[in-house]
């Protein structure tokens, strides 16, 4: 769109801003215009919830312009929860209606002195008095604010109470319960007294070619139109339970993924995972055994999938995902519990009761709360717990034992409003920690401050890499040797490695260069995706499939290679790793909790006798980048050719 919108909520100001072409030629849109726009005017040792923190709210450059798989959004600023660089990615319908308002992002500084929010409709800002809708869940504000403005052409981001209340694992909602809900940046949201983002309108989004643009769309979808015969819910079980047993592992084809998720959704890896050991089971201290089958089952896709009226498809995603709940049901047009949420509610806490999920599920995302780090936050109190370290005094009551259903939606409703010791576990398991003291740190899984995806580095190193090597740490929608396998880069980009079709299970763990080239190619690769609007799952069908590369040239009309773009996901990569440092963070800071390393290693289960050795993998991966192998910090040489230095 050409433009960004910069909103000064302390002055009640708006300004449109130009952004030139070789500003998206060199960091695309998306988390990179952000990066390129934000890293240096959020200031060194910034309060993240203070006025002088920004927020941003980002579309991707191939929004809208007929790629499918093109409806994500990033959500952006410095991270309460990490200190550091802060993302996190959503998808919906919120993505489009950014760009039809007028703009590629919009920018928020400074604190409104009262609750308000932002309506946009073509270009046309303002800012409107939100107290009376100040206090109110994310189902009920988008509702009453659509109605409000005029209706279905309106889209709405929000915060709920978690937001409103700061809790630092608080996330942004929109299309009643998808969140960007990762970083705390919910809670940045809050502190600013802003409640909502409002955007109507209809300006066109004009790609160079459109037409090369649906040739490949076309091109994309017969792949994921492929509907063989797949898999019940039960013989996924048993499939996990092989994949455990055999010394050798094949390289995963993404088109096996996307036959699970077009039938069960995300729900597809529920016992799949928990058998295969890349679940992460009883705060991370379990295995498969101590969540076997007949529990696992109870919470099988089946379970889950059975409740769904009708699939729920992100903008230009052909496979849908995700699933909608009855209108007449308990949880009225709720989001099916997708795969992480279940296991960090479930398998984490040895909790098998699917109905306590579905409530939980339908409580966070109403209070706009992260589901993994709530998940994660429970089980460490529960840990403490076990070890005397919370006594059932501190925890008002609550006999917080593991698989306690009743006691973990008490304690999930205490976190929400902040309530006895719902307040000192709001902030998630390292601020609780630090409150606690008495070596409670030892069972807060977290890097870096933010707790651990549900996927079990011990089982795949590539997750273990990732959650320490992110500018935002934590994360499991980067990278792992899973994932690269399912990318393909290697047959776009000369000189990646390949991945062998079987290999031995032992392989994983070895500290070999290809696996460390593999993570960061991963890394550039999601900052493209992530710089265009595009979804992990699609991403995942392959890049033969995905047509990634040739969309972005086909959309503006450049002549790029796909190195051309790692080099940009390189640049980006960079950019967040300048400004944690510029911030004064040690990378070394984000390294994971030992027990998820493997540290001792565990004695039964999948990953027995596992440990991972983060500090070789760390040293590799940042020497890939052109990054100091002993601190993390980008080299000056690197930064230069970047062109990160001066301007940027």
């Amino acid at each position: 769109m050409g433009k960004v919108l910069w909103v000064d909520l302390t002055r009640g100001g708006f300004k449109a801003e130009s952004v030139p072409e070789e500003a998206y030629a060199d960091w695309l849109s998306g988390i990179g215009l952000a990066a390129r726009l934000c890293g240096r005017r959020i200031p060194a040792g910034a309060d993240p919830l203070g006025p002088e923190n920004i927020l941003g709210l980002a579309s991707g450059l191939l929004t809208g312009t007929g790629s499918l798989f093109s409806g994500r959004w990033m959500v952006t600023g410095k991270s309460p929860l990490t200190g550091g660089w802060g993302d996190a990615n959503c998808g919906g319908h919120f993505a489009p209606a950014i760009k039809r308002s007028g703009f590629d992002a919009i920018f928020f500084t400074g604190a409104s002195p009262h609750p308000v929010y932002l309506f946009v409709d073509s270009g046309r800002a303002e800012l409107r008095d939100a107290r009376p809708h100040w206090g109110r869940d994310t189902f009920e504000t988008e509702e009453r604010l659509t109605a409000e403005t005029g209706g279905k052409n309106f889209r709405v981001a929000c915060i709920g109470p978690a937001g409103e209340r700061r809790s630092l694992i608080s996330g942004v909602s929109t299309d009643r319960g998808r969140m960007a809900a990762r970083a705390g940046l919910g809670a940045v949201m809050g502190s600013k007294n802003l409640k909502a983002v409002v955007l109507g309108g209809a300006l066109r989004i004009r790609p160079h070619d459109r037409e090369a643009v649906q040739a490949l769309s076309r091109r994309c979808n017969d792949a994921v139109q492929f509907h063989p015969p797949f898999l019940n819910g039960r013989m996924m079980a048993y499939a996990g339970t092989l994949m455990r047993m055999l010394p050798v592992q094949m390289a995963f084809d993404g088109l096996l993924l996307k036959l699970m998720l077009d039938k069960f959704g995300t729900a597809s890896l529920n016992q799949i995972m928990v058998e295969a050991g890349d679940t992460p089971i009883q705060n991370w201290k379990g295995s498969h055994a101590d969540f076997d089958r007949e529990r696992s089952a109870r919470l099988s896709p089946e379970v889950f999938n059975d409740t769904v009226v009708v699939k729920y498809h992100c903008h230009a995603c052909p496979i849908g995902c995700g699933g909608l709940l009855s209108k007449e049901g308990p949880y009225p047009r709720a989001h099916k519990p997708e795969y992480e949420s279940v296991m960090s509610l479930g398998g984490l806490l040895l909790n098998d009761d699917a109905e306590s999920i579905f409530r939980l599920n339908d409580m966070l995302n109403r209070a706009g709360m992260d589901t993994i780090s709530a998940g994660g936050t429970v089980a460490f109190a529960m840990e403490c717990y076990e070890n005397g370290i919370l006594t059932r005094g501190d925890l008002d009551g609550l006999e917080l034992t593991w698989g306690n259903s009743p006691a973990i939606v008490g304690l999930v409703e205490k976190m929400i409003r902040r309530e006895g010791v719902g307040d000192l576990l709001a902030d998630g398991s390292r601020a609780a920690a630090r409150r606690i003291g008495a070596g409670a740190e030892r069972f807060a899984m977290t890097a870096g401050g933010q707790e651990l995806g549900m996927h079990d580095g011990r089982y795949d190193p590539g997750f273990a890499l990732h959650y320490a090597a992110e500018p935002t740490p934590g994360r499991h929608t980067i990278g792992s040797q899973m994932y690269y396998e399912m990318y393909r880069l290697w047959e776009k980009v000369p000189g990646l490695p390949d991945i062998d079709a079987i290999y031995t299970k032992d392989s994983k763990y070895d500290n070999a260069a290809d696996k460390v080239a593999a993570a960061a190619a991963s890394s550039r690769f999601v900052n493209v995706l992530n710089g265009s609007g595009l979804c992990l799952f699609g991403a995942l069908l392959g890049v033969e499939r995905l047509p990634v590369f040739e969309w972005l040239n086909a959309a503006t009309g450049w002549e790029r290679s796909p190195a051309d773009y790692l080099e940009i996901g390189a640049r980006i990569q960079t950019a967040k790793q300048a400004f944690n440092v510029a911030q004064g963070l040690a990378p070394k800071a984000f390294i994971p909790n030992p027990r998820t390393l493997g540290r001792p290693p565990a004695a039964a289960g999948a990953n027995r006798g596992r440990s991972i050795d983060i500090e070789a993998l760390l040293r590799a991966y940042w020497a890939n980048f052109g990054w100091d192998p002993h601190t993390g910090h980008p080299l000056p040489e690197t930064l230069k050719r970047l062109g990160l230095t001066g301007g940027g």
